[in-house]
């Protein structure tokens, strides 16, 4: 059984070594060095302090599983239309179906805050993900090669859309 939830400043712990292991382990993201607990709390803050934003877990066993969030899709203003999607499962969960539950829920709590469209960037190769957001309805508007770095290689990027 998984419970979508708002995240809370408890949880910041373990969205964080979810989040790390990702940096350390993948080109998932291509950010590189580990987040501090300084800098996820200051995250959280920023995202609490925007009632357009969104943090939800993904809860199984009292434990947390999963997080996704909304973040703005770019800071000028013309973009407020348009967010961006992130989601995380953890490395060590086998529960199938954590990815579906949190977007479809974060996908609801965009409703309310009048965004017309909802953006994913995916790092390539990353089947599973591609075929969860095409299940949502995601299209593939774009693809930048090479763009990133890591891991002793370049990495394409994959941009999904979704009409709200």
């Amino acid at each position: 059984m998984i419970t979508i939830r708002h995240a809370k400043v408890t949880d910041l712990n373990i969205i964080n070594d979810i989040y790390n292991y990702f940096i350390l382990n993948s080109a998932i993201t291509f950010d590189v060095e580990p987040w501090s607990m300084t800098k996820r709390t200051a995250w959280f803050n920023d995202i609490q302090n925007n009632k357009r934003l969104n943090v939800l877990v993904a809860v199984s066993k009292n434990k947390v599983i999963g997080f996704a969030y909304n973040a703005p899709f770019k800071p000028k203003q013309a973009f407020d239309s348009s967010t961006e999607l992130t989601i995380y499962k953890s490395a060590d969960s086998s529960l199938k179906g954590v990815g579906r539950a949190l977007y479809r829920h974060i996908l609801l709590s965009l409703k309310p805050n009048n965004y017309h469209r909802a953006y994913a960037w995916i790092t390539t190769p990353n089947g599973p993900s591609m075929r969860l957001h095409h299940a949502l309805g995601f299209k593939q508007t774009g693809l930048m090669k090479e763009v990133g770095y890591k891991h002793g290689k370049f990495h394409d990027v994959v941009l999904l859309e979704k009409i709200l």
